[in-house]
């Protein structure tokens, strides 16, 4: 047989004997680069242009990033969707894309050059922006070459970046335009400061960290009115986490309702260490159960403060450098970095006998994403820009309809982000990244313009260019990530892309940035280009480990998917992180469920070989495939091709539902529990059998070919490498190109034969019930013994169509079949073993020719008792117990209005018919526990 050789040759290309994905993944990737099949205008396109286009810009990972499994399974889901549209001939575009990452590139970089024993500050702008592009040239390779190793097949001829000279006029113009739209304005405001990386960031870049931390209570003493000094015997008993903040005071406040204050409120108090008399004031905000019910206010070091101060007219003193240490303002402590300023004032308030208590204190920290370091609210002069009107629009958006996020319960969070949100701050303190396009002149005059050179004068006072000087801060990375879906595509100019591939199809990105990133596209798509950037939102989950545990270094639970990839392929780890891939929700992951995927490939990859291996002698090697002769089909046939019709019309079904879990949930029923452990075992029967015409046996095997490429190209989306392998071995239509990647998705037939389905479905599950009652009964795996059959008359036919398949699948001398009970029980002997399958029942032989052996161990481990065995009643028990729970959901699930009223009438249909066949056997099965 050619299935024991070491290669397998099909249409032209060997198939080799073991599935090796390391062996033509590479290669494979570079046969679709040479036929420029991933362009939707490239040389190899099939595409449809009067089809409307489907568009996937993909969301840029960080241009200093390695692959990580979250990189791996987004890139695996935007490019199923990517196949599936090519192959449907939609002009398909997937744009790819780098993300200049400016502070994760200037955190990183900074530890390069400190390594070198340079700073940021030593090397100045122009040259540490120099090292930078240095340093991005090298490691952007990187992760372009390791989404080509997950099959991206992106169009690397657009490859974008958001330093590129095209976003840099995008980012220009929108900030010109906002402005000149009057929703762009500079002010001084609170914001997150990193000392570490020495900038404002974002509160996405802010990890809220669980802290064990103190609560210290202070005194305030109270200002004598006729003195105006601190009175030594009398104080107000502040509590705080922040004790170094005490510096920067310019209030007390307590609850207007807290009656233990009531006589102060009005009066004044000195500050310790910085002689500033400061008011107590009476505020809504003030929690009375914490600490003494007593706060100070420090308006530039809290938001809750900033506001109570605002209310009061407190001054707003910010004490800290942007290093984190106490400014000048900070008296003795100027200098201390706040920590070391801590420790000091709380000393020194001790001594003093102002720190009156101190206690543990459970408090939640932010933290900076990328150097650790304690986030300090501080006040900074920021440019900002207005939400409120460009979230109207982003709201009006999804409620008409015109984008629709999925899963749709995060509707609900966008609603509420979106109803609350607060002016962006688009400023960053950074030197990698767009710089803010504003310009001062002398006399503090604004001018933005979005000329690189910037404007020729001031617009207020026209003092010349050379007197004016450019904002030193860049703007906030999502600013120009905001601009992503359009300026990607040439936006300002009006060019051909723009007008052909915009808006967008579908966005995914990830649930956790659904306001951060989501929410500032559609804001500024809507102001900028007067359409919503995309049609769909497809929210993917977290990847975590089998436990449910965040993946990080730390715990030591991160999966490298790069070393998956070398181990088991990029097929199976797609499968894999799809498989788990339900929207809006986080997936387990562990390397057994790759493991699991590399099998079921590998099980494709035999089952083909098989199929080349069985051709018959009468057809041709090369002969082009055809349909198989409806004429010279057999039960067995008219099944596989019903049931690949069937997983046809349910993977187009999930697919329309973007529940992609779903169609590799049925693709591996479909391809490896019906196609390979039954469709194969059954045509094996007619293809070995010489007794019948040719004719019949090239029928069953175009049927199996046709099976075949049915299902590469189903499951190509998934696992593009291992069916391009398999679709080049196989034999092609007329039509058919010789790339799967372009091929056409297969349609599904107009009918299913399901009354085909639900014979053959009988015989397979009443082949199943005698393996398993054979299995239990302790029969010899090598045993062939004699089978009774009980059979309606619907089933006759096909009982004796499929008599050579029972016989050799349930390993049976003989295959008897019977019209009534009474001829059942009269041909079966008294001791055999009893099998209830469906509407199917038979009587396995327990002695048979040549197999006395057989008889004396069943005689000797199964006790005989009034003609039948307590085994076999143990087992009959067993059976009806199962039966009675699953009638039992069944008919919970047809009682629930829920599922009545929303379920699609076919599913309906088939949950009354379920039910119906359990009810059927569980009376059989009770009949025979009666008789």
């Amino acid at each position: 047989m050619a299935d024991q050789e070491e290669a397998m040759t099909g249409h032209g290309r060997e198939l080799a004997k073991a599935y090796r994905p390391a062996d033509f993944e590479a290669a494979i990737y570079e046969r679709w680069l040479a036929a420029d099949v991933f362009a939707p205008d490239g040389a190899g396109s099939r595409a449809d242009a009067a089809k409307p286009p489907f568009v996937i810009i993909q969301p840029p990972p960080n241009v200093t990033g390695s692959l990580h499994l979250g990189h791996a399974q987004r890139t695996a889901v935007e490019d199923l969707m990517i196949r599936h549209a090519r192959m449907h001939r939609r002009p398909t575009l997937f744009l790819p894309g780098l993300d200049h990452a400016s502070i994760a590139a200037q955190f990183v970089l900074d530890r390069i050059i400190a390594a070198d024993g340079e700073t940021r500050a030593c090397l100045g702008r122009d040259r540490y922006l120099e090292r930078m592009r240095e340093f991005v040239e090298r490691t952007r390779g990187v992760m372009l070459g390791q989404q080509r190793r997950v099959g991206a097949s992106a169009d690397w001829g657009r490859l974008r970046f958001t330093m590129d000279e095209d976003s840099a006029k995008a980012v220009r113009h929108a900030f010109a335009t906002l402005w000149r739209a009057g929703l762009v304005y500079r002010t001084e405001a609170l914001v997150n400061w990193c000392p570490g990386c020495r900038t404002s960031i974002s509160d996405l870049e802010v990890t809220a960290t669980p802290t064990a931390g103190s609560l210290w209570s202070i005194r305030y003493h109270l200002i004598d009115v006729e003195t105006g000094l601190p009175d030594p015997d009398a104080w107000i008993t502040v509590a705080t986490t922040r004790p170094e903040t005490i510096l920067g005071d310019t209030g007390v406040a307590v609850h207007p309702a807290d009656e233990r204050y009531a006589a102060l409120v009005g009066r004044h108090v000195r500050i310790p260490f910085v002689d500033r008399d400061v008011p107590i004031v009476a505020d809504q905000s003030v929690d009375r159960a914490f600490g003494t019910g007593a706060v100070k206010v420090t308006p530039a070091h809290d938001a809750t403060d900033l506001e109570t101060g605002r209310r009061h007219g407190l001054a707003s003193i910010d004490v800290m450098t942007d290093e984190g240490a106490i400014n000048e303002r900070g008296g003795a402590y100027a200098g201390l970095d706040r920590f070391e300023a801590r420790k000091r004032i709380l000393g020194d308030l001790t001594e003093r006998g102002d720190l009156e208590a101190e206690r543990e204190h459970e408090l939640v920290l932010g933290r900076c994403q990328r150097s650790d370091d304690v986030v300090e609210p501080r006040l900074k002069v920021q440019w900002f820009v207005k939400t409120a009107p460009l979230a109207e629009r982003a709201l009006e958006a999804t409620r008409s309809g015109r984008t629709r996020i999925l899963p749709e319960r995060f509707e609900k969070t966008w609603e509420h982000w979106l109803t609350n949100i607060r002016d962006w701050n688009v400023s960053r303190q950074l030197w990698w990244g767009h710089r803010i396009p504003g310009w001062y002149c002398p006399d503090g005059h604004v001018t933005v313009s979005e000329l690189e050179a910037g404007p020729p004068a001031c617009e207020t006072c026209r003092a010349p260019a050379a007197e004016l000087r450019q904002d030193p801060d860049i703007f906030d990375t999502w600013f120009s990530s905001g601009l992503w879906p359009f300026s990607t595509l040439g936006w300002p100019d009006a060019t051909p892309d723009l007008e052909r591939y915009y808006p967008g199809t579908v966005m995914e990105t990830g649930y956790d940035i659904l306001f951060f990133w989501v929410a500032r596209m559609m804001m500024l798509g809507l102001a900028l280009t007067d359409e919503a950037p995309f049609e769909t939102v497809y929210l993917s989950g977290l990847i975590r480990d089998p436990y449910g545990k965040k993946m990080s270094k730390t715990t030591g639970n991160v999966v490298d998917p790069l070393g998956l990839i070398d181990s088991t392929g990029a097929d199976a780890l797609r499968f894999a992180l799809i498989h788990g891939a339900t929207p809006g929700l986080d997936q387990r992951f562990g390397e057994a469920k790759v493991e699991n995927a590399r099998n079921f490939a590998n099980k494709l990859w035999n089952a083909t070989r098989f199929v080349l291996g069985a051709r018959p002698a009468s057809i041709p090697a090369d002969a082009p495939r055809r349909a198989p002769d409806d004429a010279h089909l057999g039960i067995a046939e008219q099944w596989i091709r019903s049931r690949t019709a069937a997983v046809v019309t349910a993977v187009d079904r999930a697919m329309a539902d973007f529940q992609f879990a779903e169609s590799t949930r049925v693709l591996y029923d479909g391809i490896w529990s019906e196609f390979c452990d039954w469709g194969l075992e059954l045509a094996k029967i007619r293809l070995a059998d010489d007794t019948l015409p040719a004719a019949a046996r090239e029928a069953t095997w175009w049927t199996l070919v046709e099976a075949l490429d049915t299902y590469v190209r189903l499951l190509h989306p998934v696992m593009p490498f291992v069916t391009e392998a398999l679709w080049a071995a196989l034999p092609h239509g007329a039509g058919d190109p010789e790339l799967l990647i372009v091929a056409d998705w297969p349609v599904a037939p107009e009918a299913r034969d399901e009354q085909v389905e639900a014979e053959v479905d009988a015989v397979i599950e009443l082949i199943r019930a005698i393996r398993n009652a054979r299995a239990a009964a302790g029969i010899e795996a090598g045993a062939r013994l004699p089978i009774d059959v009980l059979a309606p008359d619907r089933l006759t036919g096909t009982i004796d169509a499929l008599r050579p398949a029972i016989e050799r699948l349930a390993r049976a001398t003989s295959v008897t079949r019977h019209a009534t009970p009474a001829d059942l029980e009269a041909g079966a002997s008294a001791g055999n073993l009893a099998v209830i399958a469906g509407e199917l029942e038979a009587r396995i032989g327990t002695t048979t020719s040549g197999a006395t052996s057989v008889a004396t161990s069943v005689a000797t481990s199964v006790a005989t008792s009034a003609g039948r065995s307590a085994a076999e009643t143990a087992r009959i028990e067993k059976e009806l117990a199962e039966a009675e729970g699953f009638l039992a959901a069944a008919r919970a699930r047809l009682a629930n209005e829920g599922f009545m009223a929303k379920a699609p009438p076919a599913v309906v249909e088939g949950a009354r018919a379920r039910a119906a066949e359990l009810e059927a056997t569980v009376e059989r099965l009770r009949a025979r526990l009666g008789r």
